[in-house]
Order: C-alpha cells, then structure tokens, then sequence
C-alpha cells in the first residue's frame, strides 16, 4: 500500500516550509528514515526523511515552492504501483487521513482541496480562497504577512474587521512587489537569487513598510567590560566557553529591557502586547548568503557564563545550517554586531514585529574626556533602531541609556 510523505510540523508556529531541495527523483529506491529531500523555513534548512522504504511513485511538490504543514510531498510505495488520482489532495494534520462513510459528503472535493495560485498574488490556501470568496474579498487588495508576502487565513480576517481604503492597499501592494526595469549591458553577470537572499529582501521591505523607523546613537566606553573579560576569558575558555564581547551586550540588553518593559513589545491594533519573556535575537553572518538570527529564549535568566555558551553554541550551529527551526523564532529584541567587518555605527532594520533592533559598532580607542581630562578609553557606538508607534524619543532614549550605563559600571 502506497506511503503519503506530508509536511510535518518542524517547529511551534511553522506552518509552512519551502521546497529546496529532492534528493531522489520519481522511480528511485529509498530506505525508511533515509533523507527524502530538504525544506527550508525562516532560513533554516531541514532534511525531511522518507517515512517508509520503497520506490518514488510520484513527487508532487517542485523545488522552489511552499507547502502548508499536512500538504503531500511524495507517494513511496512498491514497484509499478498504481497513485490513487485523489492522492494529491492537501491533508490537515488535525484530521485523521481515514474518515468513516458518514463524514465523507462533508469533505471537499480534491479539486478545492488543493492550494491555489495566481501570477499576482502567490499561493493562496484553500481556507483564504473559501473566506475570500464568501465575503466578496478581492485579494489583490489584501497585503500579505506570511513566507515571501503570501496571504494568511489571519490577514484576510484582519482585512474583514478594518478595511482601509482601497487606493492605500493598492499603492502598498504596488510599492512592495514593483522592481525598476534593468537593462543589462555586454558583459554584466546574473546572479541568482539565492531562497535566503529572497527571504531578506522580502522581510527588510515589510518591516520598512510596516513600522516607522528612527535611530537613536549613544556611544559607550568599554573599560570596564575589556577589564572584566581579559580577568575572566581564561576561566570561561576552562570551561570550553569561548568569553566575547556580544555576552556582555546581551546582559546589558536584559537590563534594559527589565527596567523598560515596553521595549520589549509589539504593536498590535488593539494594543501594545508587552512579552513577559525576553528572547533576544542575535544576528549571525552566513557570509555572501546573508544572515539568520537564532533566538536566546529566556535570555533573562541567564549567567553571563550562560550567556556567552548560548551564543557559541548558536552561533556555530548557525553557521554549520545545524539550526532547528523552533531556534529562528520568538525573539523579543534583536542585537546585530555590525562592528565585526569594521563598521562604526549604521542603521538596522527591525526584525518584525519586535518594537527595536540594537546594532552595535567596532570598537575603537579614542580620546575623550574625563574629569575634565583627556584620557585614551576604548568606545563603541550604540545604534538603537526603535518602531515610532511603541516608543518616542524619550523612552527610547532612556532604554538606551540603561545599556550604556550596564555597560561602563560593569563590576
């Protein structure tokens, strides 16, 4: 009997993965747990092994496309086995495969069980087309939140409760998908884009469209905090943990964040939601591919010991695609080291739908002045990013400030 090869559920609120890769075609022989083919979700690519030994009968989904969580990838049976025609259908892994006769009239048809797509709009779900079409909704006129702009079951619902006016929609929409015509001259080169690369531009253009952006600069010195880890890194390397600076402005997040709780929020129509955990993001180069931010869950809770193993931890599995899609989300706040390739302060992108980003700059020895003295310190620039609907200038400030002064009264 013929094996359905669906989505799975990879992580808590991953409902949807991209195809990247098959490794096995139509025809071939596989072995149960042997790697079927990769998915990729927020960046983070995840083997999906075959959940019976057979042969590839049919591989339904392309490379490059999405698939809900419950949708059919494959059928993996025996050799010459005949694909039931209905085996294509999208199934909900809410509901048991096998239903009895007295359920199956209230079933769809496999004909609007499947995801629909349009040249404009992506792929659209069967519960956003049903909803779409018994409200009258035009998609077009619906901004999508969802992987690569697509449109959510919660998005048309959010249209429903507060339409705003449809020229605004259509500017929006236009705005975000419409790209200059280039005309290529003897001798340039195309360069792909990678999924990666697609998933960033997609997000830096939403989170622009989204939220209102405004950068906030204090500079910090780092006496201390360099007196501190050159005492303490021979103790952390003991205990196989690598002690850098990143650590230390990660408990000076926490402590802002715990003295101004609203900065750890997001903005919603029907307020602030305040987070009660503190999960801070960390951006990681992946090199010429781009970046990805794992997640520090709890980050409150830890030890600057716990918190500089953290950060090597997932740092290194962020740069080996060891990653686990549950690691990439739920982050509050995010903090991106830009100071690495030798940059002094910049302005980053919010990470939606956090209320701030903290970028931090190189560190350099400069002269400044203290007690009405020149004296050599090394300083590094703060850049703090915030969203101008949660915080003003003030807040914002004072958020900022608890870091900078965490950090020049480490003790």
């Amino acid at each position: 009997m013929a094996t359905k090869v669906l989505v799975p559920r990879l992580g808590e609120g991953v409902d949807e993965v991209t195809i990247t890769k098959w490794l096995k075609k139509e025809g071939d022989s596989i072995k149960e747990l042997e790697p079927l083919l990769e998915v990729n979700t927020d960046k983070v690519d995840t083997e999906i092994p075959a959940p019976a030994s057979g042969v590839i009968l049919k591989i339904e989904m392309q490379e490059g496309q999405p698939a809900k969580v419950g949708q059919l990838l494959a059928v993996i049976g025996t050799a010459g086995e005949a694909v039931a025609s209905d085996q294509s259908s999208v199934i909900s892994v809410a509901q048991p495969v096998a239903k009895s006769a007295a359920h199956k009239s209230d079933e769809p048809q496999p004909a609007t069980q499947h995801a629909t797509r349009t040249t404009d709009l992506g792929f659209i779900s069967p519960v956003v087309a049903k909803i779409a079409a018994e409200k009258g909704i035009d998609l077009s006129q619906v901004p999508g939140t969802g992987l690569n702009g697509r449109i959510t079951k919660n998005d048309v619902l959010n249209f429903i409760q507060s339409p705003p006016a449809k020229e605004t929609y259509h500017a929006t929409r236009t705005t975000q998908h419409a790209t200059p015509v280039v005309t290529p001259s003897t001798g340039d080169t195309l360069i792909k884009h990678t999924l990666i690369r697609k998933q960033i531009a997609d997000r830096m253009v939403m989170s622009k469209s989204v939220s209102p952006h405004v950068l906030t600069v204090m500079e910090a010195d780092m006496s201390r905090v360099a007196k501190h880890r050159a005492a303490n890194k021979a103790a952390f390397e003991r205990d196989g943990v690598n002690l850098t600076f990143t650590a230390y402005f990660m408990m000076a997040i926490v402590a802002g964040l715990k003295a101004f709780p609203i900065v750890n929020s997001s903005w919603t129509d029907e307020g602030l939601l305040v987070h009660k955990n503190i999960n801070i993001g960390m951006a990681t180069s992946l090199g010429e591919e781009g970046l990805i931010v794992p997640v520090i869950k709890g980050a409150d809770a830890l030890s600057l010991l716990g918190m500089a193993r953290a950060i090597n931890d997932l740092a290194t599995r962020a740069r080996s695609r060891k990653l686990q899609p549950d690691e990439v989300k739920g982050g509050t706040f995010t903090l991106t080291n830009h100071g690495i390739s030798g940059s002094l302060f910049a302005m980053p992108i919010i990470n939606q739908p956090q209320c701030g980003i903290l970028g931090v700059g190189a560190m350099q020895k400069r002269a400044v002045v203290v007690d009405d003295a020149i004296a050599i310190r090394p300083m590094v620039y703060m850049s703090f990013v915030f969203d101008h609907r949660i915080l003003d200038g003030a807040s914002a400030d004072w958020f900022l400030a608890k870091v900078k002064e965490t950090l020049e009264n480490w003790a």
